[in-house]
């Protein structure tokens, strides 16, 4: 049953609630219930002050939002500032804001660990006020409730209470009075670190920083279909990344500098390319473009110009184009042909885009699954892909509890294989939100205690660490890595070193080298995986676009732009993103499908043909600016027994036009068919949609054969007449010739009278008849 509680909540102990308590208990509260005011009164220089309750110590919030320097020596002074805020309902009076430290450096990793999650004040961990007026400074007036209130406080770095070299904890801890605590309490605190090393090692640590470049896909896979195939990106977001200000922009300008590694999606490189010429920007969804300006096409060009120079020397390593998710391969798509060869040609055309817009080489032989979770799957998958060496993470690969250091980043896995387990600490220690001064103070000072105390967990023991921070550092993130970077420039105890570097070092053979088995995969990331349609999609695709481009003359114009976004739609920027994972597949899919309907066979209405042969006209469109080749169009009968049609037609058509070819049909019926139009390539595979159309065969009546009869007799006939006209007028003209002289004067009257003789009449017509023939010859 739950204790009662009085007025303010408080638990009422069993004297209160009406049990009488064995004398030396009572006396004993009494003098617990008086320790808080006699602190008050008759505290001592350097006496801990009474700790109160675990609320009070969160009364006022403390916020270090620097500490400078960061990694002091002997001689500096260090200043910490931030401010004060009154999170309570009551004024704080005699307040004041001081440093705290136990003088003990702290003995491993885990206590840095816990110290920068505790928020509560503890004298033990915490320790005394730093005596004198350096470490302490009074708030004048106090804290008024809800007002925040800077605050400085600078000591001299040989009046910190250090033992030697190490990580020191420093507690920033705020004292006062409210109505309802009268006496002299902690009620904010704060803790950081103070990295101390005062002589130089011989022996380092090597420090490999992994400096990604990645971005979500924005390049689509639609093009103008005119010369230079102006592209289209989904949205401005790559743009006002590139900008001033601006994620990209804000990680090449720190990176430029800093002793790292750069980690490069090619597909980025690409995009930024195409945006330093003429392209289009979709608005509301897709359903607008807007012309990108020469101001965005110069942002793009002056980014592009300072990378190129920023890794020139340097190591840089490329990762599969479109950033593929190797876990989602593995674990969804693992034995697809389809999903290996787009990961094949994803790191040849990886290595070739680095290499043709940075001038530089690059690596491909380095894998990276999201957050370096690893299972032999994803390793099989990565390997097949030609990266044998895989970016792994301690927290994955975890150590054995028998190691008391941090070992070696590499390590051999088998089969000449090598993992590169990244530290897990150092690498999600900016995963936070950065944007405030608070958070990017304590990350920095952190991130340098952690490498000091890698270094002092085995001091003689040379080792080599990588750290591999999230994939998409926003810009604040970046502004902080590089911070702490530069905060480790010219320490005594690491070194820093490329990835080619860490690579080389020798592998600690106490060191996991066993990679976690499938079940140990974390199921947060599993469910964040790509789904399974998305690799139906990507089949489907695939398989229409080998279809398509066998038929092309220019295959290049359509297998890139499709191509390369397919390869996006694998990448691990959809993670948490499933509707815009789907959006731009559903996208992809729609514009192969737009370009394969531009080569498409033309409607066709119903017909009738009569008697046992005829002729079908079937007319192929081909609406691309590009030939195309090898269609062949094959028509097809509902009965082919009664209706037989001629063998396939193989068409090549211009860009822009159409070209008809005709099929030959044989009827052994009257009857009605359906007609199945269909184009196939040239290795018989089904192109485009199928069309269908009626044919009607109508036979040869009775009737229409006694009209072609009577007509064919009656040419007959007009012919006989013809001849036997011709040859009587032949027989009066012999006659003609053989009367005597006598007679010539009677020939006017013998023409006239004699009715076999022929009139003008009758020969002017025969004579009209010959010519009209031997016309109709000539020609």
């Amino acid at each position: 049953m739950a204790e009662a509680a009085d007025n303010h909540g408080t638990p009422r102990s069993p004297a209160r609630r009406g049990r009488r308590l064995p004398r030396g208990r009572r006396q004993g509260l009494a003098l617990l219930a008086l320790l808080p005011v006699l602190a008050g009164v008759l505290q001592l220089p350097g006496a801990a002050p009474a700790q109160a309750a675990p609320s009070g110590s969160k009364t006022v919030e403390v916020s270090v939002n620097s500490v400078s320097p960061a990694v002091p020596a002997a001689d500096d002074t260090v200043t910490i500032t931030g401010q004060l805020t009154n999170k309570g309902k009551q004024k704080v009076s005699d307040a004041r804001v001081a440093l705290r430290m136990t003088g003990r450096p702290l003995d491993s990793r885990a206590e840095i660990t816990s110290g920068a999650h505790r928020t509560g004040f503890n004298w033990a961990q915490d320790g005394n006020e730093l005596v004198g007026d350096a470490g302490q400074k009074d708030i004048k007036g106090g804290l008024a409730p809800g007002v925040a209130v800077p605050f400085t406080v600078s000591v001299p770095a040989e009046d910190l209470a250090t033992d030697g070299s190490g990580v020191y904890q420093v507690s920033v801890a705020v004292s006062g009075t409210t109505p309802a605590t009268p006496w002299d309490t902690v009620l904010g605190i704060e803790h950081t670190f103070l990295p101390w090393q005062t002589s130089e090692r011989d022996t380092r640590t090597g420090l490999t920083y992994l400096w990604p470049l990645i971005s979500t896909p924005q390049l689509t896979a639609r093009t103008d279909p005119d010369e230079v195939q102006t592209p289209y990106f989904i949205s401005d977001a790559l743009e006002r990344e590139l900008r001033p200000g601006g994620r990209l922009q804000v990680l090449l300008d720190e990176g430029k500098d800093l002793p790292v590694t750069w980690v490069i999606d090619p597909d980025l490189l690409a995009s930024v390319h195409a945006m330093t010429s003429k392209h289009w920007v979709l608005t509301e969804g897709g359903k607008k473009r807007v012309a990108a300006s020469e101001e965005t096409q110069q942002i793009a060009r002056a980014w592009l110009d300072e990378l190129q120079s920023a890794v020139q020397g340097r190591e840089v390593v490329a990762l599969p184009y479109g950033d593929t998710d190797l876990a989602s391969v593995a674990h969804r798509a693992e034995g697809s042909s389809t999903v290996a060869k787009q990961l094949s040609e994803a790191v040849e055309l990886s290595q070739m885009t680095v290499e043709s817009v940075l001038e530089v080489p690059a690596r491909t032989d380095v894998a990276w699954p999201v957050q370096g979770a690893l299972d032999p799957s994803i390793v099989n998958v990565a390997d097949r892909a030609g990266a044998d060496k895989i970016i792994a993470r301690s927290d994955s690969f975890k150590e054995s509890s028998g190691l008391t250091y941090t070992p070696t980043a590499v390590r051999s896995i088998g089969q000449d294989r090598t993992a590169i387990v990244t530290d897990a600490a150092l690498s999600r220690g900016f995963e936070g939100d950065m944007v405030s001064a608070e958070s990017s103070a304590l990350a920095v000072q952190e991130f340098l205690a952690q490498t000091l105390m890698i270094t002092l967990q085995a001091p003689n023991r040379q080792r080599s660490v990588v750290v591999a921070p999230q994939r998409t550092p926003s810009a604040a993130q970046a502004q902080t890595m590089a911070t702490a970077l530069r905060g480790l420039s010219n320490q005594y105890w690491v070194t820093s070193q490329d990835l080619a570097g860490a690579l080389e070092a020798k592998p600690d053979p106490r060191a996991r080298r066993t990679v976690p088995s499938a079940g140990s995969y974390p199921r947060k990331l599993r469910a964040q995986e790509l789904r399974p349609e998305t690799f139906v999609g990507i089949r489907d695709t695939q398989q229409d676009l080998e279809n398509f481009r066998v038929i092309l003359t220019e295959p290049v114009r359509v297998i890139a732009p499709i191509g390369n976004a397919i390869k996006r739609e694998l990448s691990n920027q959809w993670r948490g993103d499933p509707d815009g994972a789907r959006a731009y597949r559903d996208d992809v899919r729609h514009e192969l499908s737009q370009l394969t309907g531009s080569v498409t066979l033309i409607d066709k209405s119903d017909l009738t043909l009569s008697g046992r042969t005829g002729v079908i006209p079937v007319t192929v469109q081909n609406n691309l600016v590009q030939d195309v080749k090898g269609l062949k169009v094959r028509l097809t009968s509902s009965n082919e027994r009664r209706l037989k049609i001629s063998e396939d037609q193989v068409v090549s058509v211009p860009g822009g036009h159409s070209t008809s070819v005709k099929f030959e049909t044989t009827a052994n019926a009257s009857d009605n068919f359906t007609i199945t139009a269909q184009l196939y390539t040239a290795d018989d595979r089904a192109f485009g949609e199928e069309k269908r159309f009626k044919v009607e065969v109508t036979s040869i009546t009775s009737t229409v054969l006694l009209v072609i009869g009577v007509g064919i007799l009656l040419i007959v006939l007009a012919g006989v007449r013809m001849y036997t006209q011709r040859k009587r007028a032949a027989a009066a003209a012999e006659t003609d010739d053989g009367d005597d002289g006598d007679n010539s004067g009677d020939d006017g009257d013998a023409g006239v009278n004699d009715p076999e003789a022929g009139s003008s009449d009758d020969t002017g017509p025969a004579d009209e008849a010959r010519t009209e023939t031997g016309e109709k010859v000539d020609r």
